[in-house]
């Protein structure tokens, strides 16, 4: 279940707060295991930016294009790497609550079955910010699970923006189930008109959510965080357990979007 729009803010902020503590804690040189090519420095940039740029987006209303680089304040940091990175997060938290959930706002996935919304934007942030905060505490060995609340949303969320926006699954149709050790279960489809997400439901036992259609050909049994990050490729299919025709699973994981 998505957490209300309050509780979204507080965990960009919380997630933000978690990357620059493990960033604090090393040299902005070391690698990210996560993100081969980065550094620390590049990492908190990063996110810096996406929240500099989001934050412009959605202050500037229903548009049909992003913003330009002009409406973007200080998009790159300066000498303070974490001052800025602090106030990139203000930024994007400012503009979310000026606007509210429920204000338009240019996205990359109107393709996708997610609204183009302030509350799409940030409940989208919340993983962004999450998923970074975890590869900045696992360049400095102290990797642990997503929050429990963030990751149970992030399953759900994972497949309606990111692969909801990836367009047609370029393989033959599937249907894979997601089964989370916390009780949650998503179902997925898999076909010409991409991925779409059949039916979830919080606490029910694996197997009793099938949705319309066929049964699943295939499944995977995680903590929901396990789930997050096998999707963004952070965690290998050897760390879950799957059941049936893994070749899907992994046709799954190679197709999916990673940033």
């Amino acid at each position: 279940m998505t957490p209300p729009f309050g509780d979204l803010l507080a965990l960009i902020e919380d997630r933000s707060a978690a990357l620059r503590e493990a960033a604090a804690a090393a040299a902005l040189d070391a690698r990210v295991p996560g993100c081969p090519d980065w550094s620390l420095e590049d990492l908190v940039s990063h996110l810096g930016r996406v929240q500099r740029f989001w934050a412009a987006a959605v202050a500037a209303g229903p548009a049909s294009e992003p913003p330009d680089g002009n409406a973007i304040e200080d998009p790159m940091p300066g000498l303070d790497l974490l001052a800025w990175s602090v106030d990139s997060t203000a930024a994007l938290l400012a503009a979310l609550d000026a606007a509210g959930p429920d204000r338009g706002c240019w996205t990359w996935w109107g393709d996708s079955a997610a609204p183009m919304t302030a509350g799409a934007v940030a409940r989208h942030q919340v993983q962004e910010a999450a998923v970074h905060a975890r590869d900045a505490q696992d360049s400095v060995g102290r990797a642990g699970p997503l929050p429990a609340v963030i990751a149970r949303d992030g399953v759900a969320e994972f497949v309606t923006v990111g692969l909801g926006a990836a367009g047609p699954w370029p393989h033959a149709p599937g249907r894979i189930a997601l089964y989370g050790d916390e009780g949650d279960t998503w179902l997925v489809d898999l076909g010409e008109t991409g991925a779409v997400l059949v039916s979830s439901a919080a606490n029910a036992p694996a197997g009793a959510v099938t949705g319309a259609g066929p049964e699943p050909t295939a499944a995977v049994h995680a903590p929901a965080s396990d789930l997050v990050l096998v999707l963004y490729r952070r965690k290998a299919l050897e760390d879950v357990r799957t059941t049936g025709d893994r070749g899907l699973v992994e046709r799954l994981v190679a197709w999916s979007p990673t940033d």
